[in-house]
C-alpha cells in the first residue's frame, strides 16, 4: 500500500510519518486490498486545544473511506480515526463476504 502525507501549515517530522505509516501498514489485515492511502495533517489556529488535524483517506476498489479526527496531538488524533476507518474496513469486509 502507498502511503501518501500532505502538511498543511507546518512539515511534518520522519518518526511521526513512520509512526502513521507503521499503523496504517497493519490495516491490511482488515481489509487486503487497500490501494493507497493519504494522510493530511493540519495545523488549526483557532485557539483551541485541540488543534491538531488529522484526516485519513484510504482508496479501495469501488470507493473511498475517510475519517478525520482532532486532538491535542497527531498520535491522539491519528489513533482515533484508525478506529474509525478499521471500523469502516470491518463493515466493507463483511458486506464483501455477504455478497459471494
Amino acid at each position: 500500500m502507498q502511503v501518501t502525507f500532505q502538511a498543511v501549515h507546518f512539515t511534518a517530522d520522519q518518526k511521526l510519518k513512520d509512526y502513521i505509516s507503521d499503523k496504517l501498514q497493519k490495516l491490511v489485515k482488515f481489509y487486503p486490498k487497500i490501494l493507497q492511502a493519504t494522510v493530511y495533517l493540519k495545523l488549526e489556529n483557532s485557539g483551541q486545544v485541540k488543534d491538531k488535524v488529522i484526516e485519513v483517506k484510504l482508496n479501495v476498489p469501488g470507493s473511498t473511506l475517510i475519517a478525520t479526527n482532532s486532538d491535542k496531538s497527531f498520535e491522539a488524533s491519528f489513533d482515533d480515526a484508525l478506529e474509525n476507518v478499521k471500523r469502516q474496513l470491518k463493515k466493507l469486509n463483511d458486506k464483501a463476504q455477504e455478497a459471494r
